[in-house]
């Protein structure tokens, strides 16, 4: 096997006193022409590997089939008016409005208008709406595009009655939502968070100081007043929220912590009269509304499972309104007319249970039993509840609740369209990390599985930033179920699972632990006989690719294969790139002589052995990710490439490592569903011929298949 020629160079960089050398540092020029002749000579390289895949086809369709079904997101309420995101098939979802909630599904008195539609933006699909923001009175929709993929968005403005965009339009922005504020001289506004306009590469270049902002809608974008500026702290982060008419609430974070400040003013107050509620980015405090002079906000201060506390305005004084629970995670909270709505983790599936403003509980909202609750709505104007959960096979359930304190009053769920999900059977495994923690993990089995010998499994990881695995619905997932493989879904240390203690279990000089979490529920599966080696593949996103490529230097003889997408694998450079050193709050800081050295020690990029006999692997990313540039996984395909070359015949070198880079994509989020079905049918493809998992081929029609696999 002749992998592409890539040139190394005698780059060598001492840190910390130790040389290391970084031969493929060109690579991270995304825009230079040996770059781009390296991306075209890899996927000249990995397409014909591709195409040749058994299943790439049958995936192709069941992937097409799973992601054009019919999908209707959870609706939300301003002004009288309802809204949604809906999608029967376009590569981007249109956003709908109707005059009430049935409306929405044509089934009230009006049928919805199209109030939105992102595929109209672009010939190819690849401008996605990344923010939508209605204002209060409903009259005002704030949205933001993004371009391939890239987290740089453009706010512009349009008005819901006509559909006709104003003239406003606000570039180089991120990351914040539009957060309406009270009017400015009779006009409507509202904040964001934005950037001076890049001097340099705007997809690489590491982001200096942004600044949260007020544009008054119809005013010059020039004119807009400056609501938080600290150029002394250039990795601050600012925003407003939540939204209320009297009270500015301020949230900053410092992305080197996992904590965040509270600071409050009357709108009426200048910048100055900002009142801090906490300080030293220590704890989390999540902002959820006011009520009666309280700010009620979630925290993990002296809770690692998460209470909800309440300050008073008038005195900044604090008490607790929800105590910790004594084993669920109080994920969020909300306000209602009459009470508040809480969201509980239990066993990494979601619940919802309503209470009083005084913290006594009341009613649980049935749900269903492992689900996870993707979207809420809920308002401090009105007694309705709107509620959309997942699981791992079914695509969405949306659920309206009208309550009264802590009572529950009614519950319904609203019709989905296309088929129903498809038989299958989660359940709950448990095994001990080699720190003698116990690690929980989902196991999903096709329903005529009957679990009498080891299987095709595919494992599906993040363990990070205090983002949970729950049962959510990944199109990648149901499709890999549905053509008959197992899947394993970990709920590793580093995640959100189980409260901050677990969270901050997987970060800094404990994310060894992670991938240690990681390989005890493998060999567990081994164990057991659910899997074994040779039919057991690791897929990862992101974070999720860091822990792919940690496996897959670490542990290569447990994996038939590997699949790290978007990931970050160079964990000596992440931070010099666009947003990476906000992720110092997990990782720790390269530049800190402590951080660099449990970072060197686990580095994918800089863990490649040469002449390690590494297991199949399909390395995926965008050349327009923006956030975790691709330069990641160009660097360690190439290193990887190199080692297993040097592997010899019969080992590493009977193995391909393959490099796809989709040339219109970023880190995923807009991607068209065309390209989605495009890259996911290689990823699962790729895992089904070296794990033996038999695709039957794709049904003719894509209806017939849609209602095979519960879409």
């Amino acid at each position: 096997m002749r992998y592409p020629e890539v040139p190394r160079d005698d780059t060598v960089e001492t840190i910390h006193g130790e040389a290391v050398a970084d031969p493929y540092r060109w690579l991270e020029d995304g825009d230079s022409a040996r770059t781009r002749a390296f991306i075209e000579a890899q996927n000249a390289f990995a397409e014909p590997f591709l195409a040749a895949l058994p299943a790439r086809a049958a995936f192709r369709e069941r992937l097409t089939a799973l992601l054009e079904a019919p999908t209707r997101g959870c609706p939300w309420v301003r002004g009288g008016r309802v809204f949604a995101w809906h999608s029967d098939g376009q590569n981007q979802p249109l956003l709908v409005t109707a005059d009430t909630i049935d409306g929405l599904d044509g089934t009230g008195d009006a049928a919805p208008r199209v109030l939105l539609d992102p595929n109209a933006l672009s010939a190819d699909g690849t401008v996605a709406v990344t923010m939508a923001s209605v204002s209060a009175d409903g009259a005002l929709l704030a949205y933001g595009t993004a371009d391939g993929g890239s987290d740089w968005r453009t706010i512009r403005i349009r008005d819901v009655a006509t559909g006709d965009d104003l003239a406003d339009e606000i570039p180089w922005t991120k990351w914040n939502h539009a957060v309406w504020l009270p009017d400015v001289g009779g006009r409507p506004a509202f904040s964001y968070w934005a950037y001076d306009a890049p001097g340099g590469d705007a997809l690489t270049d590491e982001m200096g100081a942004g600044r949260l902002m007020r544009h008054v809608v119809g005013t010059p974008v020039a004119d807009d007043a400056v609501l938080v500026s600290r150029p002394e702290q250039p990795r601050l982060f600012a925003r407003h929220w939540p939204r209320d008419d009297d009270w500015f609430v301020l949230s900053t974070d410092t992305g080197s912590s996992s904590g965040n400040d509270l600071a409050v003013r009357r709108h009426d107050e200048g910048a100055d009269a900002l009142r801090q509620l906490v300080t030293g980015h220590e704890q989390e405090w999540s902002a959820i509304g006011i009520h009666d002079g309280s700010l009620y906000a979630v925290t993990d201060d002296a809770a690692a499972r998460y209470r909800l506390a309440a300050f008073d305005l008038a005195t900044g004084a604090e008490r607790t309104v929800v105590p910790e629970h004594p084993q669920d995670v109080l994920l969020d909270a909300a306000l209602t007319a009459s009470g508040l709505v809480l969201e509980y983790s239990h066993d990494a599936s979601h619940r919802m249970q309503l209470a009083s403003f005084e913290g006594e509980l009341g009613d649980a909202v049935p749900l269903g039993d492992g689900v996870s609750i993707t979207a809420s709505e809920a308002s401090a104007r009105s007694s309705t509840v709107l509620v959309a959960t997942q699981s791992f096979v079914d695509r969405g359930t949306r659920h309206v609740v009208e309550v009264e304190g802590g009572r529950l009053l009614a519950h319904r769920t609203l019709p989905t369209p296309g088929p129903g999900a498809p038989a299958a059977a989660t359940h709950r495994i448990r095994t001990a990390s080699s720190d003698g923690e116990i690690v929980p993990a989902f196991l999903v089995r096709p329903a005529d599985d009957p679990g009498d010998g080891p299987r095709p499994t595919l494992m599906w990881g993040y363990g990070g930033f205090n983002i949970p695995m729950n049962p959510g619905f990944r199109a990648v997932l149901a499709a890999w179920v549905a053509a008959g493989g197992v899947l394993v879904v970990p709920n590793l240390r580093g995640g959100g699972e189980f409260g901050s203690e677990w969270h901050k279990g997987g970060t800094k000089e404990r994310k060894q632990q992670v991938f240690d979490d990681l390989f005890a529920i493998a060999e567990h599966l081994i164990a057991t006989g659910v899997t074994s080696p040779a039919q057991l593949a690791l897929h990862g996103r992101s974070n999720g690719g860091l822990l792919a490529g940690a496996a897959l230097t670490q542990r290569p003889e447990l994996w038939a294969a590997v699949l790290p997408g978007v990931g970050v694998l160079d964990m000596l450079r992440y931070h010099r790139f666009t947003i990476g050193w906000a992720w110092a709050s997990d990782y720790g800081d390269p530049d800190e002589a402590e951080a660099f050295s449990y970072l060197r020690a686990y580095s994918p990029l800089h863990s490649v052995r040469q002449g390690v006999a590494y297991p199949p692997t399909l390395i995926t990313t965008g050349d327009h990710d923006d956030r975790v540039v691709p330069a990641h996984s160009f660097k360690f395909a190439a290193e990887l490439q190199r080692a297993q070359s040097a592997a010899g015949p019969g080992g590493g070198a009977d193995a391909p490592v393959l490099l796809s880079v989709d040339t219109r994509a970023g880190h995923g989020m807009g991607k068209p569903k065309d390209a989605a079905a495009l890259e996911f049918a290689d990823q699962l493809a790729f895992a089904a011929h070296h794990t033996g998992l038999v695709v039957a081929a794709a049904p003719e029609a894509v209806d017939e298949l849609a209602a095979e696999v519960g879409a």
